[in-house]
């Protein structure tokens, strides 16, 4: 446990960038930065295309550790360089911002109003390789559709089951069992988790630390308990479908939490932006997240 990321995340004033779109998403990524499918013939250079995009985000000198504490990458993006450092390494040496990296391995099947995470194979192992290259700690996403009692146990079932094997390799994890903005329950389901994953928190043993993640709820402040448990290091929102002026606007009315956008934080870049462009549209959205997420 490196003490100064942990001090970082606990008591830093910022935001957490989520750069971990993978496979699936990742198309989807390229398009909304202005590059179209056509543009690669195989998914190295589809990959090769999202890496140069995360790139010029990190590298950018409107992110840094002032107002950016965390940034959650994906694999592939840990296992590649930025100017000649390890992505994780360059984050945190060169820019100040404690790095994370994304464990799973995608959403099973929808079962009881919920999908739950896929088997994670080798878990162990890319624990051992992101603690090697000074990850500090890892995210994981479920998904909650309906507020079905079974459900949402399975769902804070597994993320804790997990979270305690990620706590026992030495690194912190990010449980994130989303829930669906578009839930036709989306309240009720907010309740039900909340209690869910308190009641879970008895299993962390004393001293240890987990981080949530999750939807912007419907009740301002509804995770309060959940900001000031003390086995919480800290506890960030996803944009989860919400243009980034909604998000920032539902963030600023949760005291106590921060961003941990995706999607919201690269609202209008493109490929097609000059270097100045590109980083003037950063800046502005990293401003805004920002400033929402001190609120």
């Amino acid at each position: 446990m490196n003490q100064e990321q942990f001090d970082k995340i606990r008591e830093g004033n910022g935001f957490i960038a989520a750069l971990d779109q993978s496979g699936g998403s990742t198309p989807k990524a390229l398009r909304l930065y202005g590059i179209d499918e056509g543009a690669w013939s195989s998914e190295d250079e589809m990959f090769d295309l999202i890496h140069q995009m995360r790139t010029r985000i990190i590298t950018s000198p409107a992110f840094n550790g002032d107002r950016i504490i965390g940034a959650i990458l994906f694999e592939q993006t840990m296992d590649r360089e930025i100017e000649g450092r390890g992505s994780a390494d360059y984050l945190w040496s060169v820019k100040r911002v404690v790095p994370f990296l994304k464990v799973d391995k995608g959403l099973a099947d929808e079962a009881d109003g919920v999908q739950l995470m896929k088997p994670i194979p080798d878990l162990d192992d890319l624990l051992a390789r992101g603690r090697d290259k000074g990850v500090f700690g890892t995210k994981m996403r479920s998904v909650v559709k309906l507020a079905d009692d079974a459900g949402v146990k399975a769902i804070a079932d597994q993320q804790f089951e997990i979270g305690l094997q990620i706590l026992d390799a030495g690194l912190v994890p990010i449980l994130e069992p989303e829930i669906d903005i578009n839930s036709p329950q989306k309240a009720e389901a907010e309740a039900k988790l909340r209690d869910a994953l308190l009641a879970a928190l008895d299993q962390v043993p004393e001293g240890r630390h987990v981080m949530f993640k999750l939807t912007l709820p419907e009740q301002d402040d509804f995770y309060r308990p959940l900001v000031e448990h003390p086995k919480v290091l800290k506890v960030v929102a996803l944009s989860g479908g919400y243009s980034r002026d909604e998000a920032n606007a539902r963030l600023a009315r949760n005291p106590g939490v921060v961003a941990s956008f995706s999607r919201a934080l690269t609202e209008g870049l493109t490929a097609q932006h000059s270097d100045d462009e590109f980083d003037a549209a950063l800046d502005a959205s990293i401003k805004s997240i920002y400033e929402a997420s001190v609120a």
